[in-house]
């Protein structure tokens, strides 16, 4: 199915300016921690994210922006540079929780 209209950007859905929450500021903190040091390709990229979630009612797309930026932040690229993305959930027990995710040249 394709609807002719123009996507909405997260920056375009919320009025004023958006202020980091404690707990956001923490997560970004603890993300680039845990970061290890990695290539990034030139050009375009394909982003693979897992989630592994405890609970199953959580969003498969609501963590996408802030991790995809802590990314962008600890390997100095332009996230508009993302063609393509997998994304996925599981379920898992709580206190099991994860992210996995890959980056890889999307030409």
């Amino acid at each position: 199915m394709r609807l002719d209209i123009k996507p909405l950007s997260v920056n375009e859905a919320w009025q004023g300016r958006r202020v980091k929450t404690q707990k956001y500021r923490n997560y970004e903190r603890d993300i680039l921690k845990l970061l290890r040091p990695m290539e990034i390709p030139d050009g375009k990229l394909e982003l693979y994210l897992k989630w592994g979630f405890s609970s199953a009612g959580s969003d498969w797309d609501n963590p996408i922006k802030p991790f995809q930026d802590c990314l962008q932040k600890k390997y100095d690229f332009n996230d508009n540079r993302v063609v393509r993305a997998v994304t996925e959930k599981v379920k898992v027990k709580k206190g099991e929780e994860f992210i996995e995710f890959s980056i890889k040249s999307a030409d």
